[in-house]
């Protein structure tokens, strides 16, 4: 064989390793049951959980507990996924900021002892721009 060959050989090696090796370790999109199962299965990869945050009829988020003076990496809130399914979610890092202003919320982590514990929170905050403006806006003549 010629050594082109050779290099490409290798070159495909290491493509389909490096491939392989970040399949395995990408996360997948469930609901909090499906969380359940893979944690009663012994199965302790990273999830994504979409969720909403519940409220109180005062608006205030139902379950949110954090207090940075006891302990500043303890934070936990309910979350409600897209199946309607409530559950606790504790994070062990400082509470993110603008918590309260997000729309949507997407939590990376495993369940452990009925609760999820996430390793990440991304949160879908409200947009700025909010139609009532977008209308009102206007090009200067």
């Amino acid at each position: 064989m010629k050594k082109t060959h050779l290099l490409a050989l290798v070159v495909i090696a290491i493509a389909i390793s490096v491939v392989m090796a970040t399949a395995s370790d990408a996360s997948v999109y469930v609901s909090f049951g499906e969380a359940k199962e893979l944690a009663a299965d012994g199965d302790l990869r990273k999830v994504h959980v979409v969720g909403r945050l519940p409220h109180d009829a005062q608006k205030n988020i139902v379950g949110m507990q954090y207090n940075p003076t006891v302990d500043p990496n303890y934070f936990t809130f309910m979350l409600v996924d897209t199946n309607k399914v409530q559950q606790q979610v504790v994070y062990f890092n400082p509470k993110p900021q603008d918590f309260e202003k997000s729309e949507q919320v997407v939590i990376t982590g495993n369940m452990r002892n009925n609760v999820f514990v996430a390793d990440k929170i991304l949160l879908k905050c409200p947009s700025k721009y909010v139609e009532k403006d977008v209308k009102g806006a206007t090009a200067a003549r």
